[in-house]
């Protein structure tokens, strides 16, 4: 659990400190004028580590941890980027902004603790993928299928980052496979595992699918499609691949209380004016510049 909170902060202080690297560049003529630019910024460097940090720190909490258990975590790298961008970048936080990030802190707390996944096979059977890959594919084909042919705006944004969520998820079962290998097996089967392979491809992809949710409409439609989607698909490989077991029967109630509590959280912070400031320079300077349009982002 401890590598899996370091995680979620190491990408959150990384998302912010990208963001931050980012509009202290001067507009660049080429994107690859830009990358250089970027490059030359000690402080986009510093989100580089961090975004590197958190995918070691996710590799070791799968490796320790459950996919059931590990995956939800992340979610809390939504409020602890609200945190690290009030500092960075001198925003406000509202009462009801920290209202949500207390919200997004106690239902996980309470919808882990009353889930509490146990158990489970350390490596999937090769014939498991199968089945797994070809009904992920379907559902990502159907999420982008369905945003690509939507206008810009929320359902297109919404589609697709439910597709990099279903993708993400996957990606984290390969990982924890591949990380099983390599602990078990040494560095030589790691790199010859299918798995490796698979995590680095599907991985790719979902970050493209990000970049297309994150262009084709508002962060209140991309962030809990991506946030929620990510814990939810997560969840159910982890139940049904790595054949993790929940609690059952009075655990139930409590831990459908907890999932609606922190849904309520991911949903209200998402449309907060301070949020979009941290994390999205281009919604937040659209809100900036239409104060009319902003009944659902700003509180």
């Amino acid at each position: 659990m401890a590598f899996a909170v370091l995680a979620a902060g190491s990408n959150a202080w990384g998302t912010v400190l990208q963001r931050r690297a980012a509009t202290a560049t001067p507009e660049a003529r080429s994107p690859f004028g830009l990358v250089v630019a970027l490059v030359r910024n000690p402080i986009w460097l510093g989100g580089i580590l961090g975004v590197v940090g958190a995918a070691l720190f996710q590799a070791l909490a799968l490796n320790f941890g459950s996919l059931a258990a590990v995956q939800p975590i992340f979610i809390l790298e939504l409020p602890l980027a609200l945190i690290f961008g009030s500092l960075v970048f001198h925003v406000r936080v509202s009462r009801k902004a920290w209202g949500c990030v207390v919200a997004i802190f106690a239902g996980l707390a309470i919808s882990l603790f009353s889930a509490a996944p146990t158990g489970g096979r350390e490596q999937v059977p090769g014939m498991w993928w199968i089945p797994t890959i070809v009904v992920v594919a379907a559902v990502e084909t159907v999420l982008i299928a369905a945003g690509l042919r939507r206008p810009h705006g929320v359902a297109r944004a919404a589609c697709l980052a439910a597709a990099a969520a279903v993708g993400n998820a996957l990606t984290a079962a390969f990982v924890k496979s591949a990380t099983h290998i390599l602990s078990r097996q040494g560095t030589v089967a790691f790199f010859l595992a299918w798995q490796t392979y698979a995590f680095a491809v599907v991985g790719s992809l979902s970050i493209v699918l990000l970049g297309y949710a994150m262009q084709g409409g508002p962060l209140i439609a991309s962030q809990p499609a991506l946030t929620l989607g990510d814990a939810v698909v997560s969840f159910c490989l982890g139940v049904t691949l790595f054949a993790e077991s929940p609690r059952q029967g009075m655990w139930l109630m409590p831990a459908f209380l907890g999932v609606a509590l922190l849904s309520y959280g991911v949903f209200v912070l998402s449309r907060t004016r301070c949020l979009a400031k941290c994390v999205d320079r281009d919604e937040a300077g659209e809100v900036d510049q239409s104060q009319h349009r902003t009944a659902t982002t700003v509180l």
